[in-house]
């Protein structure tokens, strides 16, 4: 699981909250965290393999595709750095232990504390910044504003706030070294603030991305033939519980967090968090630090639910070349030599037309591709925009 908590913990002298959730019984929840771990990494590269029955696609123009890529390798990543964590943290107890020495000659255990940590808050921080980034490309999409130049945007302010903010946490906590970090709850607040920043900013601006997204796609749709027909709506119903999905596994995925990390601070500021009074509040810590445990490494392979649906079993692991479009460069090619110059203004009449025809048919095609981005992975708008496996949706 991803919680500040874990680089806490590596400081000797770390606060009783971290202390209670962390040594509360390690072996059984780090084997729910491997567990949890390795079923949702399995289960979300069996998504993203291709299938049978299913011919790959041609690089699609928005970037939109390649951002839900990264947001299942920023889980995978992430989950393989929860299963090794917890699989040190079970196979090796003295390893773990020599962790709260203070002044100790050995610097592995620590190097693996804040190492191990630092990895899945990066790798989930990452996640969690791509999330939003789809939610601007969605809308950017629909407003004709996106292409393949935006990722590189993209990547940039992903990964440089991931790692800027993650960078700029650990060196607040583990000042002015891991052996002797600050005491007091203080020092420890910027870092809870830089790994909760994402978190919180996909929960408040993402949903109103998708709901301007969702307002566009009508105008997108009546635009297309001028009519809103019942496929239309039905096509934009699609889309809009689609983005209803994706925030509600991450509303799930992540809900514990918050209401954990709410009540280890009200126990810190408490004199004794062991007192008689705080036992309700206490059992609900360590039960949302468990929950933590099986929800947060699951996100991958629910999201991937959400972004393509149920994807099947039957896998197609052939490699299949890419088709050259002879067709419509042939198709073209016609066009271009159909009138031939015989007459000045025969022929700027009939260009007229043509360049006419071809406007109109671009942008029939930039609307149907920024239709099928936002409804991959909707079964019943698969017929008409021929949605495939998603390892051949523009990767």
């Amino acid at each position: 699981m991803a919680s500040p908590r874990l680089e806490t913990y590596c400081c000797p002298n770390r606060d009783a909250a971290t202390q209670l959730v962390l040594t509360f019984q390690p072996e059984v929840f780090c084997g729910v965290c491997i567990g949890s771990a390795s079923v949702s990494l399995l289960l979300s590269i069996l998504q993203l393999l291709p299938k049978q029955g299913q011919s790959p696609r041609k690089m699609p123009k928005a970037s939109s595709s390649t951002i839900l890529l990264l947001i299942s390798v920023c889980d995978i990543l992430g989950g393989l750095g929860i299963i090794f964590r917890s699989t040190v943290w079970i196979g090796f107890p003295d390893f773990i232990a020599n962790i709260s020495v203070v002044n100790g000659t050995d610097v592995w255990p620590s190097a693996f504390c804040v190492g191990s940590a630092m990895w899945i808050q990066l790798l989930y921080s990452a996640g969690f910044w791509w999330l939003f980034c789809y939610a601007v490309d969605s809308y950017l999409v629909v407003r004709r504003s996106a292409g393949l130049s935006t990722i590189v945007l993209y990547h940039m302010m992903t990964w440089g706030l991931a790692i800027l903010l993650c960078v700029e946490g650990i060196a607040m906590l583990y000042y002015p070294s891991v052996d002797s970090c600050e005491n007091g709850l203080q020092h420890a607040i910027p870092h809870y603030i830089t790994t909760y920043a994402p978190l919180l900013l996909v929960l408040v601006a993402n949903p109103i991305l998708f709901r301007r997204t969702v307002t566009g796609v009508a105008s997108l749709l009546k635009g297309r033939q001028g009519i809103y027909t019942e496929n239309e709506r039905r096509l934009g119903t699609e889309i809009q519980i689609r983005f209803f999905k994706i925030m509600l596994v991450f509303i799930i995925c992540w809900s514990s967090n918050i209401i954990n990390e709410s009540l280890l601070f009200y126990l810190e500021m408490q004199p004794d968090i062991n007192g008689n009074p705080l036992k309700n509040v206490r059992n609900a810590a360590l039960i949302t630090w468990i929950i933590m445990g099986v929800l947060n490494p699951m996100q991958g392979f629910l999201f991937t639910l959400a972004f393509y649906g149920w994807t099947g079993w039957k896998m197609n692991l052939k490699w299949q070349k890419r088709e050259i479009p002879w067709e419509s460069m042939s198709t073209s090619a016609v066009a271009d030599n159909d009138y031939p110059s015989a007459v000045g203004s025969s022929v700027n009449y009939q260009s007229n037309i043509h360049d006419s025809k071809k406007m109109t048919a671009a942008s029939s095609q930039q609307t149907d591709e920024a239709l099928s981005m936002l409804s991959e992975g909707n079964t019943a708008s698969d017929d008409r925009l021929s949605r495939n496996s998603p390892i051949y949706q523009g990767w």
